[in-house]
């Protein structure tokens, strides 16, 4: 049986000690024009089982080029690198690792570089919660990055989206899982999430429009 969904202002109550962490990212991205989202233990609270979190994982389209002035902008929305020579560091790991001055949140961009996470950028919605309007990833997409992850959180994380979300596209997820299980040579991606899956389509199979899922 799903666990009951939380109401929103409750999931709020959640993210409340990461808020002016995400008010002041969303505040860049908009600054910069750079197409991002959020992802992690913030975009699962919002589509899923709201849960604590303590730091801010995104994804964000920035080319190498713009580096600089994007950190240059960064500290005028109160965000600082937590390391030295953070746009070279970037560069080389596609990470840049920043902190909200304010509340010393921790935040961890991605710099995007695959088509995937183009797609799902490109596919993003944008929320409020606690008054920040927070582009979050779909469903499919952020369940496709937590099989990909695959630590137990990760899973559990998904579990919690599939309770909550009343229509999937299951062959969406599929097509991305098993590709990106192809090319890491884990095969075991897809099977180890199908039975996640295939539990909420038995559930509410008339409301995935008969999608179901094949072993």
């Amino acid at each position: 049986m799903a666990p009951p969904k939380r109401p929103r202002s409750i999931k709020s109550q959640f993210l409340s000690p990461v808020l002016p962490a995400l008010r002041a990212l969303c505040e860049l991205l908009k600054k910069s024009k750079k197409q991002g989202m959020i992802i992690g233990g913030v975009a699962s609270s919002v589509l899923g089982q709201a849960r604590l979190t303590i730091d801010i994982d995104a994804t964000v389209m920035i080319d190498d080029k713009d580096l600089d002035h994007f950190l240059a902008q960064a500290t005028t929305v109160g965000l600082s690198p937590r390391i030295k020579h953070p746009a070279e560091f970037m560069r080389r790991s596609a990470m840049l690792l920043l902190r909200h001055d304010a509340t010393g949140t921790p935040i961890d961009i991605n710099q995007g570089r695959i088509p995937f996470e183009f797609l799902a950028v490109k596919r993003a919605k944008m929320k409020r919660r606690g008054g920040v309007h927070i582009p979050i990833p779909t469903p499919e997409d952020l369940i496709v990055m937590k099989a990909i992850a695959h630590r137990p959180k990760d899973l559990e994380d998904i579990r919690g989206i599939v309770g909550s979300q009343p229509r999937l596209d299951v062959e969406y997820i599929r097509k991305y899982v098993e590709e990106f299980g192809e090319a890491l040579d884990m095969p075991e991606l897809w099977n180890d999430i199908s039975s996640l899956l295939r539990k909420q389509v038995i559930r509410k199979g008339r409301r995935t429009r008969g999608k179901g899922i094949r072993k």
